[in-house]
């Protein structure tokens, strides 16, 4: 299996060289040269089979030859063996159609953990035995930061620069991060929001006189191999719900798209998915691209579901580039104005494609609060503010009834304790692995968020390449 860049003129590398790189040099994404699919019967033969397994099985056709599978699967059990449930993403039922995925089983109570764990594997394997040392730069708006810092630190070969924006993450996520005091591990708080956190992240892998002095790498949803290891659960959860005889819809709350890009991956692998759910807050660029073909960023406005606050939504450019026929050129004319005038159209043909698979929902905060208070009063489950936006979209999308739509809970409600007590009642109780966060010492560094300042203090303490 080759990996393509989606402004196409990067030159394809294998799985392993694409998990390493991150970013492709031409400042496009990671994509497999083609969709491999399974049959039915192979969908069939999921049931059963415990997470690591159907992860095993899912994954095998993307790293071609750089792993055996006897590798694979000693990976996939040993990131999957440090979650707190068996089942590691389990269902939970809501009502006659609704289910819970569990998605915060992990050591840092996210999504993010479910591929970190796995990426934080991958990133050891390809690196033993080499004098190869990666400088990981990433950005956060909350979870993958603390879930890539779990995964990563104290690991050889690896130094993280973890960039957050000040006051704009709860203070569990930025706890999460900034209570890791190994020596690897580096966190910045900058003076802005995410989007420019992110835009410097970007702006440093493509700025040739800082990326060649140091071997980058990335953490964020820009990896292709953390994309991947999310498709998994898409599987895993469908096919207790009946598939593949069955379709199943899934609701997604999602800021940069990663998550649900998962789910477009699984369908396109042959699972048979109604409809994928995108669910967004205020911050809605991508429920107006969706349906109304208007991708252009606003202002962030910061709300009290932290993650999903953001205006440019990196993963939204795979999903551009395989519905534009896989067009890199043209794809990179439309990033490169995106880029200059944070505005764009999309094409008919992308707008047709996304409306075969894709609905959008914003969700405003009342509506938020409404989905927080009746999954306590009517299900008994305590959500966070992130599936709460989810279940929202979820229980008013337009499904035939005999669809179940499964919300992906894609954080502990503790992570989010304030903003779940407003509009509950209760307050969650951080599990007991993760009790004594609030006593632990933080550490971390303050930038205004200029590229001269964030650059300047990672190439002081980077590891220059070899």
């Amino acid at each position: 299996m080759r990996y393509i860049s989606t402004r196409g003129a990067a030159e394809p590398l294998d799985f392993r060289a694409a998990t390493l790189a991150g970013l492709a040099s031409d400042g496009g994404l990671y994509l497999p040269e083609y969709w491999p699919t399974l049959t039915q019967e192979e969908i069939s033969g999921l049931r059963g089979l415990s997470y690591a397994e159907t992860a095993v099985r899912i994954m095998l056709p993307f790293v071609g030859d750089t792993l055996t599978e006897a590798e694979l699967r000693a990976m996939c059990e040993a990131a999957y063996g440090r979650f707190s449930h068996a089942a590691v993403t389990p269902l939970v039922q809501l009502d006659q159609r609704h289910f819970l995925l569990e998605l915060f089983h992990g050591p840092t109570l996210a999504f993010k953990d479910v591929a970190l764990q796995f990426l934080g594997l991958l990133f050891e394997k390809f690196l033993a035995g080499t004098d190869q040392h990666l400088t990981i730069v990433g950005a956060t708006s909350g979870d993958t930061g603390s879930a890539a810092i779990d995964a990563l630190a104290g690991r050889e070969h690896v130094d993280v620069f973890m960039l957050h924006p000040v006051g704009r993450v709860s203070d569990v996520q930025r706890r999460q991060m900034t209570t890791v005091l190994a020596p690897n591990i580096h966190n910045i708080a900058i003076h802005g929001d995410f989007d420019q956190a992110q835009a410097l992240v970007k702006a440093m892998f493509n700025d040739a006189a800082f990326a060649g002095r140091f071997t980058l790498s990335a953490v964020n949803s820009i990896n292709w191999a953390r994309l991947m290891a999310q498709v998994v659960y898409y599987f895993y959860a469908a096919v207790r719900l009946g598939a593949p005889e069955r379709a199943v819809a899934f609701s997604v709350p999602t800021g940069n798209f990663g998550d649900v890009f998962a789910g477009y991956v699984a369908a396109q692998m042959g699972l048979p998915v109604a409809k994928l759910i995108v669910a967004t807050n205020v911050n809605d660029i991508l429920h107006r691209a969706l349906s109304a073909g208007d991708y252009s960023a606003g202002t962030v406005t910061p709300t009290a579901a932290p993650s999903m606050d953001i205006q440019v939504s990196s993963n939204f450019e795979r999903l551009l580039f395989d519905l534009g026929w896989r067009d890199g050129g043209a794809i990179a004319e439309q990033m490169r104005g995106f880029e200059t005038t944070k505005a764009m159209r999309l094409t008919n043909a992308q707008s047709e494609g996304a409306a075969a698979l894709f609905a959008s929902d914003r969700v405003e905060p009342g509506d938020m609060a409404e989905a927080m208070r009746w999954a306590c009063a009517e299900a008994g489950q305590v959500i966070d503010p992130h599936t709460a936006i989810g279940l929202a979209a979820a229980r008013r999308a337009d499904l035939p009834a005999d669809v179940p739509v499964v919300t992906l809970a894609t954080a502990h409600a503790a992570k989010f304790g304030d903003a779940v007590e407003r509009a509950t009642g209760v307050r969650p109780a951080l599990p007991g692995r993760v009790g004594d966060l609030f006593d632990r010492e933080e550490r971390y560094t303050t930038l205004d968020g200029s590229f001269a300042a964030v650059s300047g203090f990672i190439a002081e303490r980077a590891m220059p390449r070899g």
